[in-house]
């Protein structure tokens, strides 16, 4: 797939993040990158394969749909995450219990080579380059992407210790 980032004076390369595993997850993630790129501020240059993987953390839940999608924005990183939570809330997420069930989640794991630590956004994603979830599909649209200042996505794939029981789903797969 053909990388479309134009580097635009002002935008930058994000990457994101997107999970569901409550209702119809295909479509929740499907909206909610409908969602995102609805102004002129945020426009999709890569989309991951979709996949199911199991989910992290101690809560007993149904297996998630996870992908990662590449934007260029104009908008700040602080906005972006803003966007995000927007969008989470629109298609009714409700923060009940952490690393409980969702009906979609978005976290913004890079943007450009920002790094940021603050007490609502901390970047590069600090967690990504241990989560299978987030690297698998991350490194099949940017195998490159700095998850950590010495280690590259699809580097950090050869040690992640979770890559069980994630499958690559098919474009007309509804699970």
């Amino acid at each position: 797939m053909t990388d479309t980032f134009s580097q635009k004076p002002n935008w930058h390369r994000a990457a994101l993040g997107l999970g569901s595993n409550m209702g119809d997850t295909k479509a929740a993630l499907e909206t909610a990158i409908a969602l995102l790129q609805a102004g002129q501020d945020i426009r999709l240059t890569r989309r991951s394969s979709d996949y199911r993987t199991p989910p992290w953390g101690p809560i007993e839940q149904d297996d998630f749909r996870n992908a990662c999608i590449l934007v260029e924005t104009s908008l700040s990183p602080q906005d972006l995450l803003k966007r995000c939570l927007e969008t989470e809330l629109k298609m009714g997420r409700v923060r009940e219990e952490r690393w409980g069930p969702r009906l979609l989640d978005i976290d913004v794991l890079l943007y450009g080579d920002t790094a940021i630590d603050e007490p609502d956004l901390t970047l590069p994603h600090p967690r990504m380059a241990e989560r299978a979830f987030v690297l698998v599909p991350l490194a099949e649209i940017w195998p490159d992407a700095p998850v950590k200042s010495d280690l590259t996505a699809k580097e950090a794939l050869k040690t992640c210790p979770d890559l069980d029981g994630i499958t690559k789903l098919g474009p007309t797969t509804s699970e």
